[in-house]
């Protein structure tokens, strides 16, 4: 097993996410003494897409420029990690009721078309196919699954749109108004997770 280990919180050492993180991967390697581990914090900064971008990943010329390898570089990187993942364990800290922008510069990044998912006569099909992925979403005031929600939703689509339809969620929510209530079910969903 191979994991990809992924934490973008703002917070530093106050971060849930991190946390919570760490001890799904500490769980996992337990139970699977071979398994490997990625780690990458998206904190550190990931570009986002941009025309250099676009003109050296998405178009692919042959003689890029300087700038476009640069962008091809990155990006590939991102997606090379992802691809030799059999799981992806990922932190989502909702910030204004979404994803952090770190995860979808992410995101961007390794949605790639004709790799990680490809148009047919059928419609879309994700490529990243029999990965699982386990997401960490935490927030001080946005409740899961709620009206308020734009982060678990989008995240369990664009990660099945690229093939990965195995998604699990560990979820600390409403932390700021308990916390304690929050964190305990965080640690119920931790401990009924299967290694």
């Amino acid at each position: 097993m191979h994991i990809l280990h992924i934490d973008s919180a703002v917070t530093g050492e106050d971060s849930v996410s991190r946390k919570l993180t760490a001890d799904i991967v500490a769980r996992l390697t337990s139970k699977n003494p071979g398994a490997t581990v990625t780690y990458r914090d998206l904190n550190e900064g990931v570009p986002a897409i941009d025309t250099e971008w676009y003109r050296g990943v998405r178009l692919a010329p042959e003689n890029p420029t300087a700038e476009q390898q640069k962008r091809i570089d990155a990006s590939d990187a991102y997606l090379k990690e992802l691809q030799d993942a059999d799981v992806l364990v990922l932190a989502s800290p909702i910030y204004n009721f979404g994803i952090t922008a770190q995860v979808k510069n992410w995101i961007d990044q390794i949605t790639r078309a004709g790799i990680t998912f490809r148009y047919s006569e059928a419609g879309p099909e994700g490529l990243l196919k029999g990965k699982r992925a386990i997401i960490v979403y935490s927030a001080a005031g946005t409740p899961k699954g709620s009206e308020l929600d734009f982060a678990s939703g989008y995240l369990r689509h664009i990660l099945g749109f690229n093939g990965i339809t195995d998604v699990e969620f560990v979820v600390a929510d409403r932390l700021a108004m308990d916390r304690d209530a929050g964190l305990a079910r965080a640690q119920e969903a931790l401990d009924n997770l299967a290694a």
